[in-house]
């Protein structure tokens, strides 16, 4: 007969190449579970099976914009499949109609397949501008979502508790001040989670806000009896062009779109207040940290903020557009910032001689502000301008006579070159 010794089983011990994966994978993010070593023992373990590891990431077409945000877990997505990973990219055109309401304080508009199908059509294309698209899997979540019936539904739900969900801060704040939360809202998480259980995800990447989301994918996981946990990397999330509110497409005035022109870019990022310069070059750009560093002593030892942002705004561009559209859009923005130059190559538009235009209509009409309440704030904030001179008075309204041209300008980038006729 033989008998247990009682002997626990050892983990084997850890060489050296993959904690040192482990380290670069996880710089300024956080894994859980087990932090470094946790995501060095599960790269190590891959590595003595033969398995590439299955890294999730999902994006919900929710606006038709990727925005500097996306880019923080696009390049940690981008660095698991330089490591020979299964980067597999999930399209949530299910989950978009929810909309996830992480870090929401009221229910958020539930959007129609027609709006969520023309969104989607264009996150490849600048999803690759980050990632290697062609090497990696492209999931739509409607592919399992769209076909679960009730029982599927009732199944899914069966796996949590009001109670687990409650947890979540978002959820637990708009309960204790009585805030409407409406049923379909609690889905969302479950239907994230589903998806780690339909692709047998490894590790799931996403920002510090997803926390709760991709934990319930670990749940799920097990009550679906796979053989693994997937394990989660959280990134910290990128503040808007205001320092302040994160980056978000619910706040596209703070947003610097994967797709803007370089001239667009650069002065969004010029606009960036000083103590953004160090953060933004650890989260969207490729600065080794000895680079990152020595601007930090340059700050420190007073060097003008202005210069040093610009380098990083000319490195962040060059990611994304030709090096040398770069030092034009510099170029552009001293000639039209510090020289007070117009640009050349505004956009027009025709307005009728002798009408009288609501200029806070006029601006929304336009496009050179999302509404007109946001119009009156900048003519109120004195940004907004007509031929140079500050407009103060937001009820004003512009008449010309035919064959007059004027140029409104609206905030520090936008113009527009009024013609009468």
């Amino acid at each position: 007969m033989s008998h247990s010794t009682g002997t626990a089983t050892q983990d084997p011990p850890l060489e050296q190449t993959y904690i040192d994966q482990a380290q670069l994978l996880c710089q300024g993010s956080e894994f859980l579970p087990g932090g470094v070593e946790g995501l060095a023992r599960q790269l190590q373990q891959a590595a003595r099976d033969g398995k590439r590891l299955n890294i999730k990431l999902g994006l919900d077409p929710t606006r038709p914009d990727l925005h500097l945000g996306h880019s923080v877990v696009l390049r940690k997505f981008k660095l698991f499949q330089e490591l020979g990973h299964q980067g597999i990219l999930i399209i949530g055109d299910a989950t978009a109609m929810i909309g996830d309401p992480s870090g929401r304080n009221s229910t958020r508009p539930p959007l129609t397949n027609d709006e969520i199908m023309v969104n989607a059509e264009t996150y490849l294309a600048q999803a690759g501008k980050v990632i290697d698209v062609d090497n990696a899997r492209i999931e739509r979540n409607s592919q399992w979502l769209s076909d679960i019936n009730l029982e599927g539904i009732l199944k899914l739900a069966s796996k949590v508790t009001v109670a687990q969900i409650l947890v979540r801060e978002d959820f637990a704040n708009r309960y204790g001040a009585q805030q409407p939360i409406s049923l379909h809202e609690f889905l969302y998480p479950l239907m994230q989670a589903y998806d780690s259980v339909m692709i047998d995800a490894d590790i799931e990447l996403g920002g510090t806000d997803q926390r709760f989301n991709n934990l319930m994918g670990r749940e799920l996981q097990t009550a679906f009896e796979k053989s693994h946990r997937q394990g989660v990397l959280l990134m910290p999330l990128l503040e808007g062009t205001d320092g302040k509110i994160k980056m978000s497409k619910s706040y596209a005035e703070h947003c610097i779109n994967l797709t803007d022109t370089p001239n667009d870019m650069f002065g969004k990022l010029m606009s960036l207040p000083d103590e953004m310069i160090v953060r933004y070059m650890k989260l969207v750009g490729r600065y080794t940290p000895d680079e990152v560093q020595q601007v930090e002593a340059q700050l420190q030892a007073g060097s003008n903020p202005r210069d040093l942002k610009a380098a990083m705004a000319k490195h962040v561009i060059a990611l994304y557009h030709p090096p040398e559209t770069a030092e034009a859009a510099e170029q552009a923005f001293v000639d039209q910032f510090r020289n007070k130059q117009i640009p050349d190559d505004i956009p027009e538009a025709t307005l009728a001689a002798g009408t009288a235009y609501p200029l806070l209509t006029l601006i929304a009409d336009q496009g050179l502000a999302p509404s007109k309440s946001e119009a009156r704030r900048l003519i109120d904030g004195g940004g907004v301008k007509l031929d140079g001179e500050k407009v103060a008075d937001a009820g004003f309204e512009l008449t010309g006579q035919a064959g007059q041209h004027i140029v409104l300008q609206v905030g520090k980038r936008k113009f527009l070159k009024l013609t009468f006729a």
